[in-house]
């Protein structure tokens, strides 16, 4: 009879670096929009996820880095072992195929990680307990949720390269939220995408000013469709 390897499935690797606690900081008052523009529009974790929590007088935000998890969908054992092991500053960032059908978080594991420094959740799936969740302003960002609860069994995986909804995260990438979901900035493009980022946050204020001023100039909309060979401009 062929024997398989019951370690894959079932894999705690807490050996990886983190993105800069400097650098993490930094992207504090950056919008995800902002981000997402100076990453080619071509990373998110997508319209599904979306926040479950409360934003009110700058709270509400989500800045840290990843905790990875993967996990089969509907089961949270390894989410629980995330939370025993994470470290102050912590995402637990989990793919979970987007199943909605068992909620994997609620209050009592959200109060544990928490209590362990844990910023914020993003889960490509269900969670529960809206009523504690929407009155507080600690991230929590989930594709859907259910009353009905999580099976523990596994298999899961901690520390590994995870995707939502395309999205791709390694162990420690910088993980940022708001009103608008949820973007990772991978750590080696952190400075690139901090500096573009401050750049245009520069720039559009200048046209709010233009806008509340003398006008913004918008000549380069039919210049486009000029371009274009659009009649009737």
């Amino acid at each position: 009879m062929e024997e398989f390897d019951v370690s894959l499935g079932f894999r705690v690797n807490r050996d990886h670096t983190k993105a800069d606690a400097s650098t993490v900081r930094a992207f504090a008052d950056i919008p995800t929009s902002i981000i997402s523009d100076n990453m080619g529009r071509m990373v998110g974790a997508g319209p599904g996820v979306r926040p479950f929590h409360r934003f009110e007088g700058g709270e509400g935000r989500l800045v840290g880095t990843a905790l990875t998890v993967k996990t089969r969908p509907g089961d949270n054992l390894m989410i629980h072992k995330a939370a025993d092991v994470a470290q102050p500053g912590d995402v637990i960032v989990v793919e979970a195929g987007g199943d909605l059908t068992n909620a994997l978080i609620g209050e009592l594991i959200i109060s544990h990680a928490r209590s362990r420094g844990v910023v914020g959740f993003v889960i490509d799936g269900a969670v529960r307990d809206l009523d504690v969740l929407s009155a507080d302003t600690f991230p929590v960002f989930g594709a859907g949720a259910t009353h009905r609860g999580p099976y523990k069994d596994g298999p899961g995986e901690i520390g590994v390269r995870i995707s939502l909804d395309g999205m791709v995260i390694e162990p420690g990438d910088i993980i940022v939220g708001d009103q608008d979901g949820v973007v990772s900035i991978p750590q080696t493009d952190a400075e690139t995408v901090l500096a573009a980022a401050r750049k245009q946050i520069e720039a559009e204020a200048k046209t709010l000013a233009a806008i509340k001023g003398d006008g913004w100039d918008r000549s380069w909309v039919d210049k486009i469709l000029r371009d274009r060979g659009c009649d009737g401009i």
